[in-house]
């Protein structure tokens, strides 16, 4: 904090952006914008993001680059209409933000709390480094010190964490609204106020076949298009049908596509659920409204049970931040067998028309239903014998709306080593074949009839 001639304190923060690419309903830059004369919006690139697997392919595939190339530009030009701008900078952020700190003078740095293993290991070294930091928990619909149960007892199953939420007086908060003005920047030194990011990926043309065409404008990344995605989804019948479109396999009407940009935090969860809300004061609530409340719950359950796992890890060992158990390695995943199942699996070439066209898709559009999701994850764990990990880390390089919380989430969920009481979930291929491709439409839509 510094005084500018006349005696007027500045104070100036930076916001390091990373998995909440909005202006709208903001609690950590609510946060940071508190007696706050210069605001540094910042985003870092990490380099580990183009690293490679062990399995062989980027961490980060071409459709997640374009998807988060477009909300950055997105984020950018909103910054840019409030008075402020978006400073990219390439590197871990333990290492650029404490440079970009100390040049521009800031007191603190604000950001989003992640409970995830490379997000903590981040804002730790850069408390090492002398920098305050101030990680503000905002993913979640419900705020973890709200819960009708202390988070150390929340119950580990889905079923009886939604009973409790239901049959109790917790209530979301309502969203913030959009600031209108922002404080301007602090001048940037020029070595430090730009960047290319990530490698530039090509030029998606888009495809014909796609459920979630995102080199449309109606599915582009960033929160413009997320907010009027929003507004057109309730504005019409489609949430009332939601229940009986939801599985099915293509089309961009069949569920809601709030996820991508979700996963992005282009859009707030608690802004779908007041636009839920909304909805079914206007229009009735009915079986569809209420199974999209279930899945906001489902995405909650998985970020919270994450953040009670952290929490009993650190009452248990303080010194110690042990992340949740890794998914199990199939027996003899590494062998040569597996690993050509594994590519078979990921490539679209099981011989298993129904999987096949789905992991096709999955490549081809970076986006899969939920059920093919959880079908293609069934059939590589158990029919397979191949590697959880290998499935969640494809997943986690091609998906556009990859979550961390969610991704890990439901591969243990399918593997029966998450929070699924029954352990575990395999799906007969023939018979979901029959229910949701009797016809064999999407088989041949992607080549695999």
């Amino acid at each position: 904090m510094r005084r500018r001639p006349g005696g007027r304190t500045v104070s100036t923060r930076l916001y390091w952006f990373g998995t909440d690419l909005r202006l709208d309903d903001h609690p950590g830059l609510r946060r940071a914008l508190a007696g706050t004369t210069r605001l540094l919006p910042v985003y870092c690139h990490d380099p580990r993001d183009a690293a490679m697997t062990p399995w062989g392919f980027a961490r980060v595939g071409g459709h997640r680059q374009r998807f988060l190339a477009a909300t950055l530009a997105d984020l950018r030009v909103r910054l840019e209409q409030r008075g402020s701008t978006l400073v990219e900078v390439d590197g871990r952020p333990r290492d650029v933000l404490p440079v970009l700190a100390r040049s521009v003078q800031a007191t603190e740095v604000v950001c989003e709390a992640v409970e995830q293993a490379e997000s903590l290991a981040e804002v730790d070294a850069l408390r090492g480094a002398g920098i305050a930091v101030a990680a503000v928990w905002h993913s979640t619909l419900f705020d973890p010190q709200r819960l009708p149960f202390p988070l150390h007892d929340m119950p580990r199953h889905f079923t009886p964490f939604r009973q409790a939420i239901e049959q109790s007086a917790a209530r979301a908060e309502a969203p913030l609204p959009m600031p209108e003005v922002l404080p301007p920047p602090p001048p940037v030194p020029p070595a430090l106020s730009g960047s290319a990011g990530t490698a530039t990926p090509q030029p998606w043309p888009g495809d014909a076949r796609s459920s979630f065409p995102y080199h449309l404008p109606t599915h582009a990344g960033g929160e413009t298009a997320a907010l009027a995605h929003l507004a057109r989804y309730f504005s019409g019948p489609l949430a009332t049908a939601y229940r009986t479109t939801r599985n099915r396999l293509s089309g961009t009407d069949n569920s809601t596509k709030f996820s991508p940009w979700l996963a992005h935090g282009a859009l707030s969860p608690r802004r779908v659920l007041a636009q839920l809300r909304r909805f079914e004061a206007e229009r009735g609530a009915s079986d569809g409204s209420y199974a999209i409340w279930f899945e906001l719950l489902w995405r909650d359950f998985f970020r919270l049970l994450v953040l009670r796992e952290r929490q009993r890890s650190r009452a248990a060992a303080p010194a110690a931040v042990a992340p949740p158990a890794p998914l199990p390695d199939a027996e003899g995943a590494g062998s040569a067998a597996t690993r050509d199942a594994f590519e078979r699996w990921r490539s679209g070439s099981t011989g298993v028309p129904l999987v096949d066209a789905g992991m096709r898709e999955l490549a081809a559009t970076g986006f899969l239903s939920n059920r093919l999701r959880q079908l293609a994850a069934s059939y590589l764990i158990h029919d397979l014998g191949a590697d959880p990990m290998a499935g969640a880390a494809w997943f986690a390089s091609q998906l556009i709306d990859f979550d961390p919380y969610s991704n890990d989430g439901n591969w243990r969920y399918i593997a029966g080593t998450g929070a699924d009481p029954r352990g575990g979930r395999r799906f007969n291929v023939e018979k979901q074949t029959r229910d949701h491709d009797p016809d064999g439409q999407f088989q041949v839509l992607w080549g695999a009839a």
